[in-house]
């Protein structure tokens, strides 16, 4: 396990990413409400997801540039300045939401105030992500994506009803299509895993790693991206597997259905599972963060830098690049701020879905655009499988993000 890790990079850690304690909250409380009627989701995203973001992952490869920095260059300002802006408030809404999360799990652990915790969370990840230079950082990234685990050992923890798992995986109730509370909890997942800022992180982070090793883009090269991008969408969807089921064998069969945040679900998980799942549960939840609270604040640096102009790059020190730290510094210390205004997580993720909802189609559109462009990508553009995947996610990611306004 530890071999295979080390030969992963920007898609084991863009993956392991979205499921931060936000989507970790989502995912129970699709479980906890539905029960096994919606794993089938993390079937279908699986694909959708891998498509995208191997297209973003080859188009920094090749064009050693961010996804923002391609636009610019491509495309009107307008597109980048709109993309670029919603992308900076719905990331700032769901550090703050992550936050939150984060230190309500610490709170399951020891007494402490949750304010003061999401403050010594916030300055602990500036200062790391200030102090530690771009190698130690993407190794504790990795690591990090080790915590993720504790849903998979936590699934095996509870008794599970293998016969409704078996058909809520492979078989859809399409009945509950009708349902306006479980095409919401759809859209919300959708949403959550197919998230924007994902496309700008993995596009730099594999930008950044071909400018720190001067390499040309070989064929070799491509096939290692699409390896890494590959296990790291397919470990994340598995993951959602594994919480949606691990809420719905647990809460759901107790009848436990309002679950605001995934620390109440760890909570809820102690009786009706004992102390290992609650444990293991818990842990997670920070673990987690720690992992994407750095990259939701670093994709919004990475997009206005590139937007802007400013000198980009977790590689470079901050007296080098000081206005990209800053913007890591604001995202972050806004999404604290958050949560000193008494608002629910919960407002916070919807917030965030619908400027998610907004941005996705749109970036998913130039995704596509560019990744077939002859002039950017050359050989490298994108083969008839991936375009038919990433159509099919456009028109999905589009009637999610409509859906926002007309259901809810």
């Amino acid at each position: 396990m530890f071999k295979f890790l080390k030969k992963l990079g920007p898609g084991l850690i863009t993956g392991a990413a979205d499921d931060d304690p936000s989507g970790i909250a989502t995912y129970a409380l699709a479980g906890a409400q539905f029960g096994y009627q919606m794993l089938w989701a993390a079937l279908l995203t699986f694909p959708l997801m891998t498509a995208v973001q191997e297209a973003c992952a080859r188009i920094g490869l090749v064009t050693k540039t961010g996804l923002a920095g391609v636009i610019k260059r491509q495309y009107p300002r307008p597109i980048l300045w709109f993309v670029g802006s919603l992308l900076f408030i719905a990331n700032v809404f769901n550090i703050g939401a992550d936050l939150s999360g984060m230190a309500a799990a610490i709170k399951l652990f020891v007494p402490a105030n949750e304010l003061a915790s999401g403050f010594f969370l916030s300055l602990l990840l500036i200062i790391l992500t200030i102090r530690l230079p771009y190698r130690k950082i993407a190794a504790i990234f990795k690591w990090l994506t080790l915590a993720l685990f504790a849903y998979v050992v936590t699934f095996f923890i509870i008794n599970n009803d293998w016969a409704a798992l078996l058909r809520g995986t492979f078989l859809p109730n399409f009945s509950e299509f009708t349902n306006n509370s479980y095409l919401l909890m759809l859209v919300a997942v959708l949403g959550t895993t197919i998230s924007p800022y994902l496309f700008f992180w993995q596009a730099s982070e594999e930008a950044e790693e071909q400018n720190i090793a001067h390499r040309i883009v070989t064929k070799n090269e491509l096939k290692s991206e699409t390896k890494d991008t590959l296990s790291g969408m397919f470990f994340s969807n598995m993951v959602t597997f594994f919480i949606i089921a691990t809420t719905a064998g647990t809460l759901f069969k107790a009848g436990i259905t309002n679950i605001n945040t995934a620390s109440e679900a760890a909570l809820a998980l102690r009786p009706l599972a004992g102390d290992g799942a609650f444990l293991l549960f818990a842990i997670g939840i920070i673990g987690t963060g720690m992992l994407a609270i750095p990259i939701l604040a670093g994709s919004a640096a990475y997009v206005v830098s590139e937007t802007i102009g400013f000198t980009e790059g977790l590689n470079k020190p901050f007296s080098k690049a000081k206005a990209f730290y800053f913007v890591i510094i604001a995202a972050t210390v806004l999404g604290f701020f958050l949560n000193l205004l008494g608002i629910s997580p919960i407002k916070y993720l919807f917030y965030s879905a619908v400027l998610n909802g907004l941005i996705s189609p749109v970036m998913i559109a130039m995704v596509l655009l560019i990744a077939n462009s002859q002039k950017i990508m050359g050989v490298y553009k994108n083969g008839k499988i991936s375009n038919i995947l990433i159509v099919v996610t456009l028109v999905l990611m589009t009637v999610a993000g409509v859906s926002i306004f007309v259901i809810h």
